[in-house]
């Protein structure tokens, strides 16, 4: 009986970190450059598991095939949109990028079908590397794990994202 009370607060703290880590907040590691220079290669961030309300321009990470992706939502549910000479235009109003730096180029192109409901367009910020709906098509919302707008690791990062 000694012992279970010894072991006891253990249980309780591993029993709660696997709780916040199932349903609250987890890491996750980047893996490449689709997101430069906003996310680097390997840096670590915390996904917000919780939040299931998605905004434009919110950094989301999804399941893609076998493993996890992420990018940034461009366009939202009973939108189209198109780039032209790299603006933004949904649903022919131009929407200003502020977070990409000055100089990125998006390639000319068109979503001209609405976007169904639960779904979203997702674009990295890096335009010209980047495997996002322009490829894969459309991300449905059950596919998106949570959002992320802050960086863990490495540290001299650690903090908020910029335009996150």
């Amino acid at each position: 009986m000694k012992y279970v009370k010894e072991l006891l607060p253990y249980v309780l703290i591993i029993l709660v970190v696997v709780l916040i880590r199932t349903f609250i907040v987890t890491p996750v590691r980047v893996n490449g450059k689709s997101m430069d220079p906003t996310l680097e290669n390997n840096e670590i961030v915390l996904l917000k598991k919780y939040d299931k309300s998605f905004d434009r321009f919110d950094i989301v990470v999804f399941d893609y095939e076998d493993s996890h992706l992420i990018k940034r939502i461009v366009g939202l549910p009973g939108e189209t949109l198109y780039y032209y000479k790299n603006d933004l235009y949904i649903n022919d109003e131009k929407v200003k990028e502020d977070f990409l730096p000055e100089g990125t180029e998006t390639y000319d192109f068109v979503w001209d079908t609405k976007i169904p409901e639960d779904y979203y367009f997702v674009m990295g910020d890096n335009r010209e590397n980047s495997t996002d709906s322009r490829v894969i098509g459309l991300v449905a919302k059950e596919d998106i794990r949570g959002t992320t707008n802050f960086v863990l690791f490495p540290f001299n990062r650690f903090g908020n994202i910029k335009g996150a």
